[in-house]
C-alpha cells in the first residue's frame, strides 16, 4: 500500500494500529510484555486478555468495565445500496458479533458481560466495535461505532445501547440517522464515514455526552434516545479529529489532529460549555486519546504518540498539566494506549495496545504520587 502524506491526512485514531504496521513502525518492541518497555516504577500491569480495548469506566459495583472493539475473522461486506466510507478506508466487512465488554474484578480476573455487539473491519485492517461506557443510575451504556451500513452492518445502527445485567441489550439512540440528517459543516472527504467513527462519551446530569472524530462534534444524548448537538466542532476549528471527552464544570475535549509532519506536538485539550461556547484550555500536546481529572482538579492527558508524525509502540504517555500551562511526565513508554479513567482507589487505569497486533489488549494501573 502507498501511504502518501495525502492519503494519511485526517484519518481517525481507529485506523491507528494497522498504519503503525504499514508503515513498518512496530519493530522489536512488539515483542514485549503487556507493560511499557522501560516503564516508570509507578506503572503495574492489571489486567491481559482484552481485545483491542477502548473506554474504561468503573462501575457502581467498584468493577472496572472496558469496552472492545474486538477480535475474529469478519466477513459480510456492506450491501451496494450503502453510501461507502472515504477511498481512504473502505471496503469494511463485519461480523454481527464479537464487538465485546468485558468486567474485571479487584485482581484484574477478567469475564465478559457481552460479546453480541457488531464488529467491523476497515480497508486498512482495524476494527471498530464498542468504543465506550457511562453508567447512569447503575445502568450501563454503551457506545457502539460499529455499527451502520457503511460498515457493512445493515441491522443495527451505530449509536448508544442500554445494557442489561444478564447482557442483553437494546438501542437507545440511532446515532446514524442523527449524523445523516445532521452533517457538519466541515467533513473531510478523504476518510469520511457515513455513519461516523464514534469514540468516547461521559455521563451529566442524568444525560450522556458523545465525541465523534471522523465529522467532529459534540453531541447530547438523552437516556430516552433524544439526541442533539452541543457543537460542530469542525465549523471552527477543521478536521481536527476530535476523541476523548471529559467533564469537570464543563466539557474538556482533547483531539488526535492529523498524521502530519506540520501537526506534531499541536494537539489540544478544548473547554465546552454545556451550551455550546468553546475556549482552548492547553495546547502544545501530541495526538490526545484521553483526558481525566483527580480528586485535586488536575488534569490529566493521554498522549498515544509524542513527537512522531506517525503513531510509534513505546512512544506513549501521560502528562498533568497545570492550569498555567506547565506539563509533568507522570508515566511514558506506553504502546498504543487508547483510554484512561481514575479507579476509587486514586490511581489511574489505561487501556494499553489499543491498537496494533492482536492478543496484546492490556489495563496497567498508574500509581500517582501524593507528592506536588
Amino acid at each position: 500500500m502507498n501511504m502518501t502524506k495525502a492519503n494519511l491526512v485526517g484519518l481517525t485514531p481507529l485506523w491507528v494500529g494497522i498504519l503503525t504496521m504499514c508503515m513498518g513502525l512496530v519493530g522489536p518492541a512488539t515483542a514485549q510484555s503487556a507493560r511499557p518497555a522501560a516503564a516508570e516504577a509507578n506503572v503495574v500491569p492489571f489486567a491481559t486478555g482484552l481485545q483491542f480495548p477502548r473506554g474504561l469506566r468503573f462501575g457502581p459495583d467498584g468493577n472496572l468495565y472496558v469496552a472492545e472493539a474486538g477480535e475474529g475473522p469478519t466477513s459480510i461486506p456492506p450491501p451496494g445500496s450503502c453510501e461507502l466510507a472515504g477511498p481512504v478506508v473502505r471496503p469494511y466487512t463485519s461480523a454481527l458479533t464479537g464487538g465485546r465488554i468485558s468486567k474485571l474484578d479487584a485482581n484484574g480476573a477478567r469475564t465478559t458481560v457481552t460479546d453480541t455487539f457488531p464488529r467491523t473491519v476497515n480497508g486498512l485492517g482495524d476494527a471498530l466495535g464498542v468504543a465506550d461506557i457511562e453508567f447512569i443510575d447503575g445502568t450501563m451504556y454503551a457506545l457502539i461505532a460499529s455499527g451502520g451500513c457503511s460498515h457493512a452492518v445493515t441491522s443495527i445502527p451505530a449509536g448508544v445501547a442500554r445494557v442489561n445485567r444478564n447482557g442483553s441489550w437494546s438501542m437507545v439512540a440511532d446515532l446514524s440517522a442523527y449524523q445523516r440528517s445532521n452533517p457538519v459543516k466541515k467533513p473531510e472527504p478523504g476518510d469520511y464515514e457515513p455513519d461516523g467513527t464514534w469514540y468516547s462519551m461521559v455521563g451529566v446530569r442524568g444525560n450522556l455526552y458523545a465525541v465523534e472524530p471522523n465529522h467532529g462534534e459534540l453531541v447530547k444524548i438523552t437516556t430516552d434516545g433524544k439526541v442533539s448537538r452541543i457543537i460542530d466542532i469542525s465549523a471552527s476549528q477543521g478536521h481536527v479529529v476530535p476523541t476523548s471527552v471529559a467533564y469537570h464544570g464543563v466539557f474538556y475535549v482533547g483531539n488526535l489532529g492529523e498524521f502530519d509532519h506540520g501537526e506534531i506536538n499541536r494537539q489540544k485539550i478544548f473547554q465546552i460549555t454545556p451550551s455550546g461556547e468553546m475556549r482552548v484550555a492547553a495546547a502544545g500536546l501530541s495526538k490526545v486519546l484521553g483526558v481525566a481529572f483527580d480528586s485535586r482538579h488536575r488534569m490529566y492527558v493521554l498522549e498515544m504518540t509524542t513527537g512522531q508524525q506517525f503513531p510509534v509502540p513505546g512512544l506513549g504517555r501521560i502528562v498533568r498539566v497545570a492550569r498555567n500551562g506547565d506539563v509533568k511526565i507522570i508515566t511514558s513508554g506506553l504502546f498504543l494506549p487508547t483510554a484512561m479513567t481514575f479507579g476509587p482507589d486514586g490511581n489511574l487505569y489505561v487501556a494499553n495496545w489499543g491498537f496494533g497486533p492482536p492478543g496484546r489488549g492490556a489495563i496497567l494501573k498508574v500509581e500517582i504520587p501524593d507528592a506536588d
